[in-house]
């Protein structure tokens, strides 16, 4: 099937699902409003039971190369494990944001530019214009990257000079004590391991290669963490670093910030509501199950207790790491 090019220009109901560089075009899916918001991830996770087609993307760049409509588009930027589907999910609930969770595609440019694919800016721009469509009640689109992405923050942010980023982080200790309980880590962990190592060699950081669990957590921390800071030192306020913890431990104050930097009009009163919503007592992933602050407090200081001598090791690791580099050390 095909797509109208004034349809495809106008509304966000058309989602790139996938780009594929090899046969040169966009698989689109159609999804509505209530598809984006149940949506916990943009991917090959995505549920939908609608209609899809893939087109050329010499039509789709022709297509949005005048949109009809966009919308302001911000980013969140995140290294895992650190509440970003929860501040996306609280982020729906001002009423005019469209959230978009980790789209797939993202991936596939963050593939092109360390791999220096021929023409990656073109399509990474008509991606970004296709990401600034919205439904009618749209003020401002926030896409959360994928963790591996945050890398290409910077190009991403270059493109789009009005545009502006939130970096979720959390402390080296807090990160080791989430990861090495989550069931699916030593999986994340190890296929993200090379690049982040790679990295870490750019920034200029001598890493021992990791030998254990632990030490590879400590190490994809430190990179992250090393990116936030390159994104920060680029792009100055328009990136506003976010301790996960104080977003927890004051909703209405992180919210209130968050908010603003982004420019997203919101009342006392309406942050207030955000902040006592249903989303800061379910698990952001899995909506269904219920997951508190109290119960993340309870589930870390179990991890402490039963990882305490891995994440002790990790740390260690981590400091002679970092100490000699400046810019790594400050950051521990």
């Amino acid at each position: 099937m095909t797509i109208a090019s004034e349809e495809l220009a106008r509304s966000p109901a058309w989602y790139p699902m996938a780009l594929d560089f090899a046969r040169d075009a966009i698989l689109f899916l159609r999804m509505d409003e209530a598809h984006y918001r149940a949506s916990s991830f943009l991917d090959e996770r995505v549920v939908t039971h609608g209609q899809e087609t893939w087109l050329p993307f010499a039509e789709v760049e022709r297509a949005m190369a005048k949109p009809a409509v966009s919308r302001p588009l911000h980013f969140i930027f995140h290294m895992g494990h650190v509440g970003s589907t929860l501040l996306s999910r609280l982020l729906d609930e001002t009423g005019g944001v469209l959230s978009l969770r980790e789209p797939l595609p993202l991936r596939a440019i963050a593939d092109a530019v360390d791999g220096a694919v021929p023409d990656v800016h073109r399509r990474t721009e008509t991606l970004l214009r296709l990401w600034e469509r919205g439904f009618p009640d749209t003020k401002t689109v926030v896409l959360k990257a994928t963790s591996s992405t945050e890398r290409i923050g910077p190009k991403l942010l270059a493109m789009r000079p009005d545009a502006k980023a939130v970096m979720l982080n959390v402390t080296a200790e807090a990160f080791l004590a989430t990861v090495l309980a989550a069931s699916n880590s030593a999986a994340d962990l190890n296929a993200l391991g090379p690049e982040r190592m790679h990295r870490l060699g750019k920034f200029g950081v001598t890493a021992p290669r990791p030998t254990t669990l632990g030490e590879l957590a400590a190490m994809s921390w430190l990179a992250e963490r090393m990116t936030q800071v390159e994104i920060q030192r680029d792009c100055g306020a328009r990136a506003m670093p976010v301790d996960f913890d104080m977003l927890l431990e004051t909703p209405e104050l992180a919210l209130t910030q968050i908010c603003a930097h982004l420019e997203i009009v919101q009342s006392r009163d309406q942050i207030a509501s955000i902040a006592q919503s249903r989303a800061m007592s379910r698990y952001s992933k899995a909506q269904e199950h219920e997951y508190s602050p109290a119960l993340r407090r309870k589930h870390l200081d179990e991890a402490r207790a039963a990882y305490g001598e891995e994440i002790r090791a990790a740390l260690d690791w981590l400091a002679k790491t970092a100490s000699s580099h400046p810019g790594a050390s400050a950051l521990i």
